[in-house]
């Protein structure tokens, strides 16, 4: 009685500001919110005890129920973080047949990180999210930004580094990109979910430092800045309970501390009990018994553990009302966020500006991990006969690799922008060097490629090393695929090394040629034994439907690289805290416990001194750049203050480039321990040959706390800081000290 009652006085207010504003009095306003919650509470009222349990499971693979007697539209959601996936079957993961579901292809998330620019970061969700509405669709599966604890996860393509503040300062322009579309973001995959192998047993351990400072920050943000309408529950557990029903990390954290208040929703079969997930945070339930209608009743949907079993609790009062009801107002507040927004705009597919965005992405992505004699970019006067080698040169990568696979419109392949750019400039040569797996095919989607080659590994060897003696130029495409074993989900790779022998071609090309160039095509580290043999190396990453005409700008010197790395290239995997002290892979007991702690990508080679192949943040210019005396605006800070750090930073070469000035803190008298230093500020700042900009990085509490899991708050002790100033984080430039009292 008293809720129906609190409902009446907010639509009595809504009449009485209507009234008034009608006489030109003065006018009673309600913001936004408001009026949301009100038209929520209405709804919720008219709604009966079926229609609210019906909303909160799935009723087909992708889609739940709507109340069509009361008008309320039906939730569509779409994978994923990449591109707008493709229609499927109502009860079946193969396709629809849609002549018209072809999408944009987005470089992987990876990519998108490695830009270290958030204004990237806003035109991919603002893409994106225009494509998912033109589609109908009002949740988007993603973005992803689980953090990268070891090389060898399978998801690691979909995700935003091992950084948490680089992870948060990306995901955020994301989540507001797609969201002014109408279209909610879910983030994802809350929480912990750092591998594939055993990842629906796993059970995660971790202390509570760890959690709050690195496994955590990254949906923070995307919920207290970026104001997400949705997050996606994990698969592992963790302490015990699966993340889909895990009370601390849906209601103590989620709900109490971040005051979440849009919808969780479960990873497809997440769910595993029905009582966790009725009072444990839970609001949609997806993808339990997948097998769907085949499991012999007449709507398998009913049998979820939040349909039927719920209902027959609710009825018998075992479980009371408010407890559906909280989780239909959080549904309904995203219906009228994003479907039933009279302001949400129409979206648009697979357009132009979609290509050119998809395209400055990749390219501003692209990372130059080495460029000795300055191989790169190609020379087209001196180069009559350029020899492309590797079976990623022609490889679709847009089919397979788990729920992100798309169906995309176009991909232009490597080899083909290669030669569309050089075109009659030069001898484009092609040898294929290696065989992978013949074909992609997923949920009914084929790439419809022909790459079954019988010859052997020598004979395809021989033949790769003749095109190359004959070359001015050789570039070897290859690296990983997203088949299962290498970045996929399902699966972790067996190892950090390249397959299919590509090593051991890499160092007989490099022996035929000097003039070599790989070109890695990955989500994931790999391991390098050749690297000291090939004089440049590029990280291409998975670039989408533009992949080719990115890689071959950059190649040619059209684009500047200026990506940074997300995470951090070990030379080994003993050189990873997760394989070096953690638990990783328990496949025993299933209990995974993160011994490393904090110490994960760079904290860890810092702490314990080890060189990596290539540090997080690392990457190469066509340009060179110097960087001038770093100083700052104050000694001492305290309460609200803040320090700004400045530095000079000049373009000392003949090219325009972008570098990514690098703000690290160092805590000199912490009194536990912490990493060596930690990303707290970045900056990427465009410069023409001889232009020099001052660059400000400002730095507050936050940059400076830790978390005291013993009073449950974040802290910041009084001493000495010193903040670190450089182009990655094994090549400091310059520090400044200052003390926090």
């Amino acid at each position: 009685m008293i809720h129906q009652f609190k409902i009446k006085i907010v639509l009595a207010l809504i009449l009485v500001s209507s009234a008034m504003q009608a006489q030109h009095s003065l006018p009673v306003y309600l913001d936004d919110n408001q009026l949301i919650e009100a038209r929520v509470e209405d709804a919720l009222s008219q709604m009966t005890l079926e229609e609210k349990v019906a909303m909160v499971h799935a009723q087909s693979k992708f889609s739940s129920a709507g109340v069509r007697r009361l008008g309320i539209p039906e939730n569509w959601m779409t994978d994923g973080p990449h591109g707008i996936r493709a229609e499927v079957l109502w009860d079946e993961w193969d396709q629809a047949g849609w002549t018209n579901d072809s999408c944009m292809a987005f470089p992987a998330l990876t990519c998108l990180a490695a830009t270290w620019n958030p204004e990237m970061a806003a035109l991919y969700g603002k893409s994106i999210g225009e494509e998912a509405r033109y589609r109908n669709k009002n949740v988007l599966l993603g973005p992803g930004v689980n953090i990268y604890r070891t090389p060898l996860n399978g998801r690691n393509f979909e995700y935003m580094g091992e950084d948490p503040f680089l992870a948060s300062c990306m995901v955020v322009p994301y989540i507001q990109g797609v969201q002014k579309n109408g279209v909610a973001a879910c983030v994802k995959h809350y929480a912990l979910n750092n591998q594939e192998v055993d990842r629906n047993f796993v059970d995660v351990h971790v202390d509570d430092r760890t959690l709050y400072e690195i496994y955590l920050p990254a949906f923070k943000a995307a919920v207290t800045e970026g104001n997400a309408w949705a997050i996606m529950g994990a698969y592992n557990r963790f302490d015990g309970q699966w993340a889909c029903q895990n009370e601390r990390l849906l209601k103590t954290i989620l709900r109490d501390e971040w005051k979440f208040d849009g919808v969780v929703v479960s990873d497809w079969g997440g769910v595993n009990d029905t009582k966790e997930a009725i009072y444990n945070g839970l609001d949609m339930e997806f993808g339990t018994w997948t097998d769907g209608l085949t499991s012999g009743v007449s709507n398998a949907y009913d049998n979820y553990y939040l349909a039927d079993p719920f209902l027959k609790l609710l009825r018998s009062g075992a479980v009371k009302e408010e407890e559906v009801d909280k989780k239909v107002r959080n549904i309904l507040r995203l219906v009228f966020r994003t479907t039933m927004n009279r302001s949400r705009p129409f979206g648009s597919f697979s357009t132009p500006e979609h290509s050119e965005a998809g395209r400055r992405i990749a390219e501003e992505g692209m990372v130059l991990l080495k460029n000795d004699r300055q191989v790169l970019p190609i020379n087209l006067i001196a180069a009559k006969k350029i020899a492309v080698i590797g079976e990623n040169a022609i490889k679709m990568m847009t089919i397979g690799g788990g729920s992100s696979s798309l169906k995309a419109r176009y991909e232009q392949s490597p080899l083909d922008g290669i030669k569309q750019r050089i075109g009659s400039q030069a001898e484009i040569v092609y040898a294929r060097g290696y065989v992978g797996e013949v074909s992609a095919k997923q949920d009914g989607l084929a790439s419809g490629q022909d790459l079954s080659d019988d010859r052997t590994p020598a004979a395809l060897t021989a033949e790769a090393v003749q095109v190359a003696k004959s070359a001015d130029y050789v570039i070897f495409i290859g690296g990983l695929n997203k088949h299962e074993g290498q970045d996929c989900e399902g699966a972790d790779r067996a190892s950090l090394g390249l397959p299919y022998r590509q090593d051991q071609l890499i160092q007989a090309l490099a022996k035929a040629n000097k003039n070599l160039v790989v070109i890695l095509i990955s989500g994931n580290a790999v391991a390098m034994p050749w690297v000291k043999e090939v004089p440049a190396i590029l990280e291409a990453w998975y670039s989408g439907s533009e992949a080719g005409n990115a890689l071959a700008r950059v190649l040619m010197g059209d684009v500047n690289p200026s990506g940074k790395l997300p995470f951090t290239f070990p030379v080994q995997l003993m050189d990873v805290g997760a394989h070096s002290v953690g638990d990783y892979p328990e496949t025993a007991t299933k209990d995974e416990t993160y011994k490393e702690g904090l110490f994960v990508g760079y904290r860890w080679a810092d702490q314990q001194k080890i060189q990596p192949l290539f540090p997080f943040g690392h990457g190469l210019s066509y340009t060179t750049f110097a960087y001038g005396k770093a100083t700052t605006d104050k000694k001492t800070l305290s309460g609200t203050d803040v320090i700004k750090i400045s530095v000079p930073v000049k373009n000392t070469g003949k090219r325009a480039g972008a570098e990514i000035v690098q703000v690290y803190v160092s805590d000199l008298e912490a009194s536990l321990p912490r990493p060596v230093k930690e990303l707290k500020g970045f900056q990427k700042v465009w410069l023409n040959p001889g232009e020099e900009k001052t660059v400000t990085i400002t730095l507050d509490k936050n940059a400076l706390s830790f978390f005291d899991d013993k009073r449950h708050e974040w802290v910041v002790e009084p001493g000495q800081f010193e903040a670190l100033i450089g182009s990655s984080s094994a090549n400091i430039q310059g520090k400044v000290t200052f003390e926090w009292k």
